[in-house]
This record gives structure tokens, C-alpha cells and sequence, in this order.
């Protein structure tokens, strides 16, 4: 890593390269040999775990958030393999580190008595001490700092010059060299929304708050009768929303189905007035349960289709899109890694791919590869293609590597782990698989670096303009690996009515970001509900919000 001058930045890059390089469960963390693993930890007191918690609360909390619970791609340390881990392997592991995957080794940087008290405040953390929860209440934002940092260089930007209407456009001739700026470490710290806080959309639009009190809501899909079906992911659930009343709220809320493995897709099938089934993208299987148009709970149990590449870590989101035939099931798996080479790691297999099934679950097969982690599928209905949005890898500087947007070719590669956005080589695989280069696809829709590109839709509604008509929208959760955030926004790519990108984005749905930088929202999932609204989970204030036309 490059620019490492500090202590304080030497435990930040600990958190990055321990939330980009899980890829063992904890009778193997990180690949630790067992030898180390009955290491005994000699800092053990309650004064160690004071002493580590504010290293965590100084170096780590930007990256696993204040209660070590992570956000997005960085996994919490509070629960997990972290957690089962052998103190002696984590200690191995800070020690040695992973320059391929950002983690320098901290054997000479660090004492191993301040490694120590770092894994001791890990294995004793549970609430953190008042301290380290300064959250800015409701009605804060009077007077509230704001970030100094330099403006951005375009056609790069952040938070503080997002706006609605705003159009961008990246290039691949824009992109900037690796390492070009030091690799940051600013996970969002979520606040409760102020009262003087709203999302903003374009002149003409409004928003109300449909929906709020929601744990972890994250994919939104609409069913044929018009109820709104939301995976509420950590807890496991499908919810239903049916109906909005004269003030914009539903009418009636009903819990679909529970039990599940942090459910992401949501699909209908066969497509119709009538589907028979709900397909449910969960992180480790496809499942269907039996439904009947008009069905607020399950009409039985969950039926298991095929099993999908899951693990202790990685990324967990699993969507589920079928061809507009009804003869093809798509399913998108993210990677397991930032940047593991699939060569080497096994638990690469079959992951940052876009995989292709029979309706049953059978005939597995590749649709497409090299995809870092394609988080939400969508169908273009003009042209039949299958979309998706992308999160790409991070730890290569605030402006690389672009998330994206694009339709998704048969058999097409895309990059992932070697090269990225052409012919750009991944220089932590420097001179591996140079037969691939020429064969990396470059995407349609290049977005800020980090955004986290997460759900999108097509809308086909008739209440906005006749010039959003088939556009793209797409929910931008937010950076972590950038000094100053991007992201936390709804944005549209238009398609002029063709179908297809020219590679320019729209800011649509801005305002989550707080003035100095803290964060009250961040936007998952995108549908076009039945009235021709656009809906909007947001797990960050827990909420679906509605924008809709203000005549």
C-alpha cells in the first residue's frame, strides 16, 4: 500500500483488508496455519480492552461502523468468522497481512502489544461505550460542519455536488493510474434522520415517505396485482405492501414468508396476470413458494431449487430475473473477495458470475463472467436483454474502479479479478492472463467509483413524463472506499426510448448525506410501483420512500 504514514492509518487499512479478504471459515481464517492458532493472547485485561477499543474508535469504526456491525461489502467483526477465529490466527494474519488484497504486514509497524489489544477489544466487543456512539439527533443540521476536502476533478464527483438533474458521463479514457490516491477507509456513520431532513428530487417530482420502521428492508419488487413485495434481508422475511392511502401510506402490510437466509431477489413466474410462484433469491439457494395472485402470506413452505456459491464471507446478495420467455432463470452471485484470483481460490467458484438455470433450478450454466459482484438483474422489455448494476472492487484509489451499468452479453467476460473497464490491468495481477485482455467487455453506464450500485428497474409507468418512459433507474447505496462519500442517491440512466445507453447517468433522488459528511439514508431497491410512483427502500432510515409527480 502506498502513502502508509501513520499508526492510525496503518489499523485502518486492518479493517479494509480484514472486510476485502475473508475467504476461510474459522477453523482456517485467512488460511492461518494451525500451528498458530493456539497462540496465547497476553493482553487480556479490561485495561487491554479499553486501550482497544479506542484504537478500534479511532482507526476502525470508519470502516465496520460504530457498533462493528459493517455496511455493504464490509462484513461486521462483531459476529462472524472474526469472531470464531483463534486469537492467535487473527493475530497471524494482522501480522503477515495480504498485500494482494491491501493488508500490508504490521509485524514491524505495530507492537505486538498494541495487535493484541486490537484482537482483545474484538473478541470482547458487544455494546461500545457511550463514546463512541456521538450520534447527531433530530433538527441537527443547523450550524453542523462541513467538509473542507478539495472539490472533485471531473467527471468524478461526491456528495456535496450531487443534485437532482445533475447528468455525468465517465469514460474509460478518464480513468486515472492505480494508487493514483491512497485507498480510503470512510464507511458511512449512520444518524437518525434529522427533522429538517428530506430526499430531493427534480422540479416536478415529490416525495413521501411510504413506509418507515423497517428492519433492513432492502429489495423491492412489485407483484402483478400491485402489492409490494420487500425482502427485509438480516431478519430473514418477505413483506407485502398492498394499497396506498389518500396520505400516501399502505393500506394494508402483511409478513409473506420468515425463516429465510437473508432473502435479496424477489421474482414472479411464470410472467402473467397469474403467477404460481414467488421465486426467492436467497444467499445460499434459489427457492420458490407456491402463490396465487393476491396472496399476503405464503400458500406453503418454501421448495428448494438449487443450491448457489455462499460462504462465511463475501458478498450475499442474490438476484433472480427470467428471460421474457419464461424458458431461462438468471441468478446473480457477487464474489467472495475484493480481488482473489478464482486460479488460486476455490472459493471463487462459480462466483462473481451471473448464473443461467432452467425454471426448475436444473441445466446450470455461466451466463456470464468476471462480474465483481452484479447485485440487481433486470430485463430490458423493448429488447429482451438482461442488465445488470455492478459493484466493482475497491483499494485501487478514490476514482477507481468504476461500478457500472450495462446489458450483459451471453458468454460475455467483464474483467473481474484481472483486468477491468477494457484493457485495464488489475496491478495486484500484474502479467496474469494476458489472452483475456482484448476479450474484457466495457460497460455501458460508467458510475462513480464506490458508489455501490445496488438494485434496478426499468420503468414502465405512465405518471412521469413521456421521456422517462423505459429508462433505467438504479439505487446507489454508497461509498466506503472514497475520502469523500459518493453514492447515496437514486439516479437514471435514460435510454431515449431505444433500449439502449449512450453512457450518461442522472442524479434523480439526492439529500441522505448530512453536511459533514455523516449519513441518514441509503437506497436499495427501485420499482415502478402500479400507479406509475417510484418506490424506494432505503435500509439506512429504515423506509420506502414514493416519489411521484407533483401536478
Amino acid at each position: 500500500m502506498k502513502c502508509i504514514s501513520s499508526a492510525g492509518n496503518l489499523l485502518t487499512h486492518i479493517s479494509i483488508a480484514m472486510a476485502l479478504t475473508i475467504t476461510a471459515g474459522a477453523q482456517n481464517f485467512h488460511d492461518a496455519p494451525p500451528s498458530v492458532a493456539a497462540q496465547v493472547n497476553p493482553a487480556t485485561g479490561q485495561n487491554d480492552v479499553a486501550a482497544g477499543e479506542l484504537l478500534y474508535a479511532q482507526n476502525c469504526a470508519s470502516c465496520h461502523g460504530q457498533t462493528a456491525k459493517g455496511s455493504g461489502n464490509i462484513p461486521a467483526l462483531a459476529t462472524g468468522p472474526t469472531q470464531a477465529a483463534k486469537p492467535g490466527s487473527i493475530f497471524w494474519y494482522i501480522s503477515l497481512g495480504d498485500l494482494q488484497n491491501g493488508m500490508p504486514a504490521f509485524n514491524s509497524s505495530l507492537t505486538e502489544k498494541q495487535r493484541w489489544q486490537i484482537i482483545t477489544y474484538l473478541k470482547n466487543i458487544s455494546v461500545p461505550s457511550a463514546q463512541m456512539l456521538n450520534r447527531v439527533g433530530p433538527g441537527a443540521t443547523a450550524g453542523m460542519a462541513t467538509i473542507s476536502a478539495p472539490p472533485p476533478t471531473p467527471p468524478f464527483t461526491d456528495f456535496r455536488y450531487e443534485a437532482p438533474g445533475n447528468m455525468r458521463k465517465i469514460t474509460s479514457q478518464d480513468l486515472p493510474a492505480p494508487f493514483a490516491t491512497q485507498s480510503a477507509g470512510n464507511t458511512a456513520k449512520l444518524v437518525p434522520r434529522p427533522s429538517d431532513m428530506w430526499p430531493k428530487a427534480p422540479e416536478g417530482f415529490k416525495v413521501q415517505q411510504y413506509a418507515t420502521g423497517l428492519d433492513n428492508p432492502r429489495l423491492i419488487r412489485i407483484a402483478p396485482n400491485g402489492d409490494l413485495f420487500v425482502a427485509e434481508s438480516d431478519p430473514g422475511k418477505i413483506l407485502v405492501f398492498r394499497g396506498i392511502t389518500a396520505d400516501g401510506k399502505p393500506k394494508q402490510t402483511s409478513v409473506f414468508a420468515t425463516g429465510l437466509k437473508r432473502p435479496f431477489g424477489i421474482a414472479f413466474y411464470p410472467a402473467g396476470p397469474n403467477p404460481k410462484w414467488v421465486y426467492i433469491g436467497d444467499t445460499d439457494a434459489v427457492l420458490r413458494i407456491p402463490y396465487s395472485n393476491g396472496d399476503l402470506s405464503a400458500a406453503g413452505p418454501a421448495e428448494h431449487l438449487a443450491d448457489l456459491p455462499s460462504g462465511p464471507s463475501g458478498h450475499i446478495t442474490r438476484d433472480i430475473q427470467f428471460s421474457l420467455d419464461g424458458t431461462k432463470m438468471f441468478v446473480s452471485v457477487g464474489s467472495a473477495s475484493n480481488v482473489d484470483d478464482p486460479d488460486t481460490h476455490a472459493s471463487e467458484f462459480h462466483r462473481a458470475d451471473i448464473l443461467q438455470f432452467n425454471p426448475d433450478g436444473t441445466g446450470m450454466s455461466v451466463y456470464a463472467s468476471g462480474i465483481r459482484n452484479p447485485v440487481g438483474l433486470a430485463v430490458n422489455p423493448i429488447t429482451g436483454e438482461l442488465w445488470c448494476s455492478v459493484n466493482e472492487r475497491d483499494a485501487l484509489g478514490d476514482n477507481l474502479v468504476p461500478d457500472y451499468i450495462t446489458h450483459v452479453q451471453a458468454g460475455g467476460f467483464y474483467g473481474w479479478p484481472w483486468w477491468y473497464i477494457g484493457a485495464h490491468q488489475d496491478p495486484r495481477h500484474d502479467g496474469k492472463h494476458p489472452e483475456l485482455k482484448d476479450k474484457v467487455i466495457v460497460p455501458d453506464v460508467l458510475l462513480q467509483p464506490h458508489n455501490a450500485s445496488l438494485e434496478m428497474t426499468f420503468y414502465n409507468g405512465k405518471m412521469f413524463p413521456a421521456e422517462y418512459a423505459g429508462d433505467i433507474f438504479a439505487a446507489e447505496h454508497g461509498s466506503w472506499n472514497r475520502a469523500v462519500r459518493a453514492g447515496y442517491e437514486v439516479i437514471r440512466v435514460p435510454l431515449h426510448q431505444t433500449g439502449h445507453a449512450t453512457g450518461e447517468y442522472e442524479e434523480f433522488l439526492t439529500g441522505f448525506v448530512l453536511p459533514d459528511g455523516d449519513v441518514w439514508g441509503r437506497p436499495v431497491g427501485v420499482a415502478t410501483a402500479r400507479d406509475g410512483s417510484l418506490m424506494v427502500t432505503d435500509d439506512g432510515s429504515g423506509s420506502i420512500w414514493r416519489v411521484t409527480t407533483s401536478k
